[in-house]
Formats: C-alpha cells, structure tokens, sequence
C-alpha cells in the first residue's frame, strides 16, 4: 500500500516546555513519466494515483486529447537493487493515431511540487490552446458556499499532516465525485484531470472544481483542458489566472470562506 505520510519522532516546543513527541509529515517523492519510452518529465509528488497523475499531466500538456489517445498506463518497477527506487515510474503507451514528437515537449524533464508551469521552456509554450467554455453551469452562491466544508471534511491525510494541497471535483448535484491530495497543487489537480479522463468523464462541463489553496493560472490552464467551467478556490487567484479565466469563458471564484466569495469572472446565482 502506497504511503501518503511518514511518522518522524520530533522535539516539540510550547511555550519553552520541550517535549519528545512522534508527528506524521507528508510524503514527496520522485515520480518519472515516460511515454513511449522516452521519459518527458520528472515530478516532485507526493505517492498515490500515478496512473491518474501522469494522465492528468499529458491532458494539460496537450500531448493527449481524450481517453482513446492513451493505449496503456502502467507502474513500472525499477530494476535497481535500492528498494526505495523501485516503483516510481509510470510509463505511457499512446494509441497508434497519436502523433507524439518528444522534441515538441514543451517541458523541461524536473518539475517541483511546488511549480509546474516554472518547468516551460518558453513564455509562448505555457499558452497551451484548449477549447473555451461555450456554456456555462449554473450554480448558486448557498450551493457553493458549503463546498469548503465538504472538502475538509474529506481531507484526509492533511488532518494528519497539515502539508498538502487537494482538489475535489463537484457534480451538479454538490455531491464531490473525485478528491485528490498532494504536497503540489498541480499534481492535486493533475490526479483529479487524470481520473475524469479514465473514466471517460470528460468533458467536465456540468462540474466545479473547489481548489484549497491559492488559484494560479496554471491551474486555471489545466482546468481547461478538462472542460471545467466553474472553478472556486478558498485563498486568491493571481492576476493572471483572472484574466485567464475572463478570456477562456471560465467562472472563477476566490476567497470561498463562511459564505463570503468573490466572484472575479463569470455569474454566480442568489
């Protein structure tokens, strides 16, 4: 069973009162992605749905348009002797219709957890083309308002950590069809991307994506390629992540706390 948190026993400090105490910290490990053979990037995440993450990664990257692009995904063992390399590789077989030239990756190999789009090798490469939201889902302000508690309440390892970023996924019924935890906010939103596509979701036109932490416009750019039109996040989108989202026909809502919001693109109902 893949493990999302670790136990370290630490020295704890209140108050000038040392005590020797054990505290569950998140996991961030190496996950290499290699498609067709050729590995196409290295990512910091933290251990747990792979197949979902590397999915997610090649949809955003517009590599993959849909689930027929992808023929086979699979965890593959390092032959390595050291046990601590051994199953941190996903590699990808595409369907013989997909075009894939590794010199048009637009990524270079390392990814942090705590960057995806600082990976790019140009400014014009980030601007990746996904279809705009022709339609958008109507949801209202008490309906949303009552996500936040939701996602907490299905957080899981941060409860024990206190270290990671989630999405989570909404039907229109409010009722979370996917949430998913990493120590990046993009891999979080990448796994969720990911397990829409396996499951033949896509497009996730009738849904909202509830992000925990603050709204770049990275992840703005991968719900997009998703089809979500409704994304709401708990802390503050950037600038750009704004402009994204009046450009690409997106809802965007920040500050999702106690019933308040700010509604920075698109409508929300009473």
């Amino acid at each position: 069973m893949t493990e999302s948190s670790k136990l370290f026993n630490i020295r704890k400090n209140s108050s000038g009162s040392v005590s020797s105490i054990d505290d569950f910290v998140a996991v961030e490990e190496p996950l290499e992605i290699r498609v067709e053979d050729k590995n196409v990037a290295i990512v910091m995440r933290t251990p747990g749905h792979d197949r979902e993450l590397a999915a997610g990664f090649l949809l955003s990257e517009g590599i993959i348009k849909s689930r027929d692009d992808v023929f086979e995904i699979s965890e593959c063992q390092s032959l390595a002797e050291n046990d601590s390399e051994k199953g941190n590789f996903v590699s990808v077989l595409l369907s013989k219709e997909v075009n894939f030239e590794f010199g048009n990756l637009t990524r270079h190999v390392f990814t942090s957890s705590s960057c995806g789009v600082c990976g790019k090798a140009t400014i014009e490469s980030v601007m990746i083309d996904f279809p705009k939201i022709e339609r958008s889902n109507q949801i209202s302000s008490s309906e949303i308002a009552g996500y936040p508690d939701k996602l907490s309440a299905a957080q899981t390892t941060f409860k024990k950590t206190g270290g990671l970023h989630a999405s989570a996924l909404f039907d229109p019924n409010g009722e979370i069809v996917v949430i998913r935890e990493d120590v990046g906010r993009h891999n979080a939103l990448d796994k969720v991307i990911g397990h829409a596509l396996m499951e033949d979701l896509l497009p996730l036109s009738d849904h909202t994506l509830l992000l925990s932490g603050r709204i770049s416009f990275e992840l703005m750019q991968k719900s997009l390629s998703a089809g979500i039109p409704t994304i709401a996040g708990i802390s503050a989108p950037s600038s750009l992540a704004v402009e994204f989202a009046k450009e690409s026909g997106q809802t965007l809502i920040g500050f999702l706390r106690n019933s308040t919001m700010n509604i920075y693109s698109g409508n929300v109902t009473d």
